[in-house]
Order: C-alpha cells, then structure tokens, then sequence
C-alpha cells in the first residue's frame, strides 16, 4: 500500500501566512494613499526608497524593494510622466541613469510619510512593547535566513 501523500495546511503554512500577511497590509496601507495620491503600491514604493537612498538606478530601486525591472520600470515611467521623479545621465557612464525625487515628488512623499507611520502605528497597536521588540527580532532574522537562503538556490 502506497503511502498517503502528506496534505498541505495552507493556512498554517509560514510562506503562505507571511505573504497573505503582507498582502493585506500592502492593501489597507494603499487604500490610504491610492485615492488621495493617485499612486500604485509599486509606485509608492518606488518613492519611499527612492525618498530615503536617492540617487538610485532603477536596477537599486528593484533591490532596494525587491521588485522585478519591468515592474519598477513601469512605475518609474509613470512617476516620471506624472514630474514626480527626475532621471539624470552618469556623466562617466552614458548607459547608467540615476533618479530621484523631484520637488513635487518630495512634497508628496513628505505627505504620504505620516500616513504610513500612522498605519504602522496602529499596526502595532495589536502587540505590546514586549512583543514588538521580539516581533521585530524574529522577523529580522527571518529575513535574512530567508535571503540566505535565496542566495543559495
């Protein structure tokens, strides 16, 4: 008799918690901005890295918030096309373009900023200053094994 095949429970399954996770907070967070902004999720984030490490190419940009070039590019065209983000030439290398925010795009980030600190804010909200710290502990080290592991293969 052939082994039963081990069942899979999705809903305790780690990967499958931490993305259904994110995923519903990526969407509270964006109903927040998307109307009032007019922005994507990838846009915003294109805009927070870019707020916090500019100059970036758009290949950091990809790393910075680890998101496909097509996507990013996509987001960055849009962003450009809408005067919130600048792209100027490396001098040294012609192929290489650095972007940035542009006045307009500063003056927008510096007003999606709160709203997002204010979501976390009350994200946390559902943990106490114990758990939180131990939260962001585990989560840390779980990112970076789970980066380590990605670079492994």
């Amino acid at each position: 008799m052939a082994p039963r095949p081990q069942a899979l429970e999705l809903e305790n399954f780690l990967p499958y918690r931490l993305s259904v996770l994110a995923q519903i907070v990526s969407e509270s967070l964006h109903d927040l901005y998307a109307g009032p902004f007019q922005l994507t999720v990838t846009q915003w984030r294109v805009m927070a890295a870019l707020g916090r490490f500019a100059p970036l190419t758009a290949s950091d940009v990809g790393q910075r918030i680890v998101m496909d070039k097509v996507a990013v590019s996509r987001a960055v065209a849009g962003l450009m096309q809408r005067g919130l983000v600048e792209r100027a030439t490396d001098r040294k290398d012609r192929r290489r373009a650095s972007l940035k925010l542009s006045a307009r795009g500063r003056a927008m980030h510096s007003r999606i900023v709160p709203i997002a600190l204010a979501y976390e804010k009350c994200l946390y909200e559902a943990l106490p200053d114990e758990e939180r710290r131990r939260f962001d502990s585990l989560a840390e080290r779980l990112f970076a094994h789970a980066k380590a592991l990605r670079d492994r293969g």
